[in-house]
């Protein structure tokens, strides 16, 4: 199984935290986005959009980290990280559709900002980003993780961008139980850091 990303992407590091806490042997193949690696006709055969990360599962090519979590979940995950009942598949769609659009909109646009030069009103990405955690608070005030009582890839999906919302300057400290949370997932089983998370 092949990898395609960079070490300090957030949604790389789903991808890579899911692989490691499923136990999956894997190798990364780097993917330098300065050196315009994701636009050679070589990478766009793997992924059209030129996006990273890119899963390579014995020849099955996946983009779109939160797609390769549900696969790798459905697959690997025996019934844990990805439900079998829909009922509760569109619980965990829930915030997967959450991580895609609040997560990326707020948390992980102003890291990009500072971190990556990407244009736009940063003020407007930090308010976004505090929205975000705010409602990731309230549910994580009640309960232990997003849904169904467990980990599942709803947390792995949610949960870099929250750990690296520092490097967004905005603070923590006013979500304790987002906090809390995070330490959950550094202390599971098969646990991986990223530069900037998790030590």
């Amino acid at each position: 199984m092949k990898m395609y990303g960079t070490p300090v992407s957030g949604n790389c590091y789903k991808v890579r935290l899911m692989l490691s806490l499923l136990g999956r042997d894997f190798e990364i193949e780097p993917v330098s986005l300065p050196e315009g690696e994701h636009k050679t006709a070589e990478f766009l055969a793997l992924n059209p959009l030129g996006q990273i990360p890119v899963l390579d599962d014995d020849g099955l090519v996946l983009r779109d980290s939160q797609a390769i979590l549900v696969y790798l979940g459905a697959k690997y995950g025996d019934g844990e990280w990805w439900p079998v009942a829909a009922g509760e598949q569109g619980e965990v769609m829930q915030w997967l559709s959450f991580a895609a659009n609040e997560m990326w909109a707020g948390p992980a646009y102003a890291r990009a900002m500072l971190r990556f030069g990407r244009p736009g009103d940063l003020a407007v990405r930090q308010d976004q980003a505090r929205q975000a955690l705010g409602q990731l608070e309230g549910r994580l005030a009640a309960e232990d993780w997003l849904v169904l009582g467990r980990p599942t890839v709803a947390d792995i999906a949610c949960y870099p961008y929250a750990g690296l919302v520092e490097e967004a300057k905005v603070s923590l400290e006013p979500y304790p139980a987002v906090r809390a949370w995070c330490a959950r997932i550094e202390a599971l089983s098969g646990y991986a850091g990223m530069p900037g998370l998790g030590g």
